[in-house]
């Protein structure tokens, strides 16, 4: 009977053995089982976010290219340097178109302003014009829409409608690069 019992307490430690590494192996498969669900889902989150941010990296590197352009264009209608002597024969000549006198006309030294993050080169006028009203006022719109003229900021007009006369401050740009 000794024999017996060993042979059962054998056989019921076996079993129980087994049961509790099948029960281990299974709750290891489970729980792997629950970590690949989770990897999977994840995986396809990251895959919706790469396929999103692709498409947003594209849409940017194209409004990058569109701004890049119409910075090279806008710098392009800005001279690289400014010439008093040319500006200075704009001046005069649209005092003759306009029929107005200008009794003299001096340039300053170029000075740096800088506007946001770019630098430019500026020249700072005082234009004093006289003759008659209609005149000072074409003066006026020829230097405000010349395209001689495009990148000079009109700053300041006083009119003086008694004697027809103006003066007007303007600041000419040119692009630093």
């Amino acid at each position: 009977m000794a024999s017996r019992i060993g042979k059962k307490v054998w056989i019921i430690l076996g079993i129980g053995v087994f049961v509790v590494v099948a029960a281990i192996l299974a709750n290891t498969y489970v729980g792997q089982l629950a970590e690949r669900d989770d990897l999977t889902a994840r995986l396809s989150v990251a895959q919706r976010r790469l396929a999103d941010a692709t498409a947003e990296k594209g849409e940017l590197e194209e409004d990058l290219a569109a701004a890049e352009s119409r910075l090279a264009r806008s710098q392009g209608k800005y001279p690289e340097s400014l010439h008093s002597i040319e500006y200075g024969e704009h001046v005069f000549d649209i005092v003759r178109q306009s029929r107005v006198s200008i009794p003299s006309l001096s340039f300053p030294t170029p000075s740096n302003a800088t506007e946001g993050p770019v630098t430019y080169r500026v020249v700072g006028l005082s234009l004093s014009v006289s003759g008659g009203l209609s005149n000072v006022f074409d003066f006026i719109e020829v230097v405000r829409t010349d395209p001689r003229f495009a990148t000079t900021r009109v700053n300041s007009i006083n009119l003086n409608v008694r004697d027809g006369s103006a003066g007007i401050s303007v600041t000419i740009y040119a692009y630093r690069r």
